[in-house]
């Protein structure tokens, strides 16, 4: 699944014209910088309630498929713009993280069943 298809899916509100044909290879729900740059894998989707500008620092050093804001959160526009530059698509949920992560979980195995 891609960035746009998941966009499509979960009626995500895109935020920036970062990359929309990147797969997506898994999911990383963490609000914590340091968790995500310990553990988050290249191709994963983050999933947080985080809003700052170092968020896109972070998704680039780990080579994310993107970031999702939860939780209707306000996204500074400064970090709208360095996700672009470093080309991660940003978008945004009225969902909390529980949920996104659920709903992202359940898409990805389906996928990955229809696949087999």
């Amino acid at each position: 699944m891609t960035i746009l298809e998941l966009v499509g899916k979960l009626d995500l509100s895109l935020r920036n014209k970062g990359r929309l044909d990147t797969p997506i290879t898994g999911c990383y729900a963490s609000d914590m910088l340091s968790d995500v740059l310990a553990n988050g894998r290249e191709g994963n989707l983050w999933i947080t309630r985080q809003t700052h500008p170092n968020i896109a620092a972070v998704a680039a050093i780990k080579a994310l498929s993107g970031i999702v804001v939860t939780g209707a959160r306000e996204i500074d526009p400064e970090t709208i713009e360095k996700a672009e530059s470093e080309g991660i698509a940003i978008m945004s949920t009225r969902l909390q993280t529980f949920e996104a992560a659920g709903l992202v979980y359940n898409l990805l195995k389906s996928e990955e069943g229809a696949k087999a």
